[in-house]
């Protein structure tokens, strides 16, 4: 009772696209399982035309990106053909002088990398314009490959969807999985997909497993605590494990063993958070058969242990 909320600002520029404004604005919304607070911003307060038939009337100015601890820029139509006005990239500059973390989704990107600081760092767009951003801004390490790149105070995403994704991401380093998926069940969102999942890209050639993968996922999800394996996993999907692995690492980016394991540590996660369970009993719940493998596994992945994970996340504080 009293903490104060986490500060969202949502930047929306000319031409911005609708689901793009609308994927932060949803997610953080004030509620009670989200410590949220939100406010929709331009340039200036009053109306500002957006894309695909849609304009905004924006209550507040760049005064907003002051208060921010969080600024999420919205991708816009014709990112790469003019920049956002100076005092929209100086607001941005300074906003990130102060501590507040910048978030593009999608086009967002461009107007993140011309204030310069994407330069010498990782970054993601749509996949249709991943080269029109190389190509503009070249010190920029553009990867076009993946789902979002989080560079700690700068982060970028791809199309609009996997702004869902880096929303998610914010979510779990913020209050912890067991909110994120909560989160994740709201929005009937994939509670985790890696940043590191490559991007949708048309193919010349259909490929109809998607479905069946995704059956498998969700029936793994649901007996971590017994023995996976990569063959039971295809066997489950009726595909060799020569197929699985290749279609799975492409679906996931992860392999089948890394996904399972990183599933395993995120049940851990939950029950750190929600039970009193001890270490050696969780790691006994989720498939890592004692506390200094889950141990290991956690230091590996979170950086953290799972006590620390505990103090950190634990409910009724």
């Amino acid at each position: 009772m009293g903490r104060r909320l986490h500060r969202v600002a949502v930047l929306v520029l000319e031409g911005a696209k609708p689901l793009d404004v609308g994927i932060p604005a949803q997610v953080f919304t004030t509620r009670a399982s989200m410590p949220y607070e939100v406010r929709v911003c331009g340039a200036a307060p009053g109306l500002v035309a957006g894309g695909d038939g849609l304009s905004y009337h924006v209550a507040d100015g760049l005064d907003a990106l002051g208060w921010a601890d969080i600024v999420f820029i919205p991708g816009y139509r014709f990112p790469d053909r003019e920049d956002p006005p100076d005092a929209v990239l100086a607001a941005l500059v300074a906003a990130r002088d102060r501590g507040a973390r910048l978030a593009a989704i999608s086009t967002g990107a461009f107007a993140l990398a011309a204030t310069g600081l994407l330069d010498g760092k990782r970054a993601t767009t749509h996949w249709h314009y991943t080269r029109k951003l190389a190509a503009k801004h070249p010190l920029v390490q553009v990867d076009e490959n993946v789902l979002f790149v989080d560079e700690g105070t700068v982060l970028t995403s791809a199309g609009a969807a996997s702004g869902i994704d880096l929303c998610l991401h914010i979510l779990r380093g913020d209050l912890g999985v067991a909110a994120s998926n909560h989160a994740a069940r709201r929005l009937v969102a994939a509670p985790y997909r890696s940043g590191g999942q490559a991007q949708y890209v048309p193919r010349s050639v259909p490929e109809p497993l998607g479905e069946r993968f995704a059956a498998t996922r969700e029936w793994a999800l649901h007996r971590l605590g017994e023995p996976l394996t990569l063959g039971a996993l295809a066997r489950h999907a009726a595909v060799s494990p020569r197929t699985f692995s290749r279609r799975f690492a492409e679906d996931t980016g992860y392999t089948p063993m890394q996904w399972v394991m990183r599933a395993r540590v995120d049940m851990a996660r939950e029950l750190l958070e929600r039970s009193e369970r001890s270490i050696e009993q969780i790691a006994a719940d989720v498939g890592l058969g004692t506390g200094a493998n889950l141990r290991q596994h956690f230091q590996h992945i979170l950086g953290t242990t799972p006590s620390e994970y505990r103090r950190t996340f634990a409910q009724g504080e």
